[in-house]
């Protein structure tokens, strides 16, 4: 097969040129030219325009019919979950997350569940097949009918691809394949995108469905050009403490269902073990109360969440007191310290505060706000909560306590799991009364903390 031309183009402002510089011709960038297949040029004419417009199929929108998307269920339901339901028939699913976090584990369950049913295929370029053999081996799964192959050529997977016909394709991972059509080495820029886009163009095609696993830098984001999670149609990010056993998958991106989904694991000795009760593993178990522990109710999408924010003050010894917070937004932390000054007459200015969501949990919502508030008066005045109650509520500068979206499901999650107090939004007041829960509305920080009384 004849090789393809190959152009340097500038990630910059994207000029081309025919050799690899080091300053860009065009924008006078340093180490901005990366590598990439040239396309081939029309034929010149006047009528080229013409027969191109000609070729391309022109419809309405009107016209186009809409009918939902079928899905194939994993076998695992917190993955379904996240994925929207299932896997969909020529979708592509990128899958990033820190080395040993258990991806390549969860996929190969996975397709261990599909092949069942289906043709699947485990293409992998960092094991080989012995590898895997003993992993299916560890975690006793009838993996028999898993094609494997061990491959990093694209040229050659696209063609088992092809004469295999699988429905299922695993690529662990992107950053390890290469193409012979480009002269730089694997895990380069210019090998990932032009991997990625022709595996993917491979799926639109012919209707496999493709998973591929993607390297993650240091700071937590995946490996290689931002395009890479542009092409795809389904970004989900692993997370979750290796010396821990519990794992977290999150959506960022989906084209066929919701984002910010989350599914919980736990990682065990026969591999990732779905967790039906994911906020028991928030919550703290205390043989008594304690000051300065608050719980609150999150929503992961379409999932509401109990979690408990920790709050410890203690007096500062330095001229700059610490503000430190684990799990959430600590720009956040010195504002709501600033509004309970101003609007509850609480001073921390001599307090060293420490806040930590239990579980590792990331909580990015405001909904967050009032329950951190409360962790801190309650660590400040070294009384406990009272028992069983739980807190959400978004706080504004001007000490105002907002709404927040889907109070009713929170509430309801609450009193399945045994809580009987809530302070909440007065915009979040249920109209008709929770069984067995107290529900008290407040619209202004210090009516909140007055009720911690």
């Amino acid at each position: 097969m004849a090789k393809a031309k190959t152009i340097y183009s500038c990630t910059e402002c994207g000029g081309q040129s025919p050799k690899w510089q080091g300053q860009c011709p065009h924008c006078e960038a340093w180490n901005t030219l990366v590598e990439a297949v040239a396309e081939a040029l029309p034929t010149a004419g006047k009528n080229r325009y013409s027969a191109l417009a000609a070729s391309g199929k022109l419809q309405q929108l009107a016209d186009v019919e809409a009918s939902e998307v079928s899905r194939t269920p994993t076998g695992i339901a917190e993955f379904d979950r996240v994925l929207g339901g299932g896997l969909v028939e020529g979708g592509v699913v990128l899958i990033g997350g820190d080395p040993g976090i258990g991806k390549s584990t969860l996929l190969l369950q996975a397709l261990a569940h599909l092949s069942a049913t289906q043709k699947v295929l485990y293409v992998s370029g960092e094991e080989s097949a012995q590898q895997i053999a003993l992993r299916a081996q560890r975690l006793a799964l009838d993996a028999r009918e898993v094609q494997l192959l061990p491959e990093i050529q694209l040229e050659k997977i696209q063609a088992t691809v092809a004469h295999e016909k699988p429905s299922v394709v695993v690529i662990d991972s992107i950053q390890t394949v290469y193409s012979e059509q480009l002269t730089s080495a694997p895990g380069s820029v210019a090998q990932v995108r032009e991997c990625a886009a022709q595996l993917t163009r491979m799926a639109k095609s012919s209707g496999v469905t493709i998973i591929l696993v993607g390297h993650v830098t240091k700071e937590g984001a995946l490996a290689g050009p931002r395009v890479l999670e542009h092409i795809v149609d389904t970004v989900l990010y692993f997370e979750g403490d290796t010396h821990s056993s519990f794992r977290l998958i999150r959506a960022f991106k989906n084209r066929f269902g919701a984002v910010n989904e989350l599914g919980v694991f736990a990682m065990t000795e026969k591999g990732l073990r779905e967790v039906s009760n994911p906020s028991a593993l928030f919550l703290s178990q205390h043989g008594a109360q304690v000051a300065g522990s608050c719980v609150m109710v999150t929503q992961e999408g379409t999932r509401p969440l109990l979690v408990e924010i920790q709050a410890l003050l203690d007096d500062s010894h330095a001229p700059s007191p610490r503000r430190l917070s684990l799990g959430l937004e600590q720009n956040r932390l010195a504002m709501l310290l600033a509004v309970l000054h101003r609007h509850a007459g609480i001073a921390c200015f001599d307090q060293d505060v420490f806040i930590n969501a239990v579980g590792g949990v990331k909580i990015t919502e405001p909904g967050a706000d009032l329950a951190v508030l409360l962790a801190i008066v309650s660590s400040l005045r070294n009384r406990p909560l009272p028992e069983k109650m739980v807190v959400f509520g978004e706080v504004g500068l001007a000490g105002e306590v907002r709404p927040v979206q889907r109070g009713q499901e929170r509430l309801k999650e609450a009193a399945k799991l045994g809580f009987t107090h809530a302070i909440i939004p007065k915009a979040n007041a249920p109209k008709q009364k929770i069984e067995g829960m107290e529900i008290i509305a407040v619209d202004r920080v210090e009516d909140a903390v007055a009720k911690m009384r």
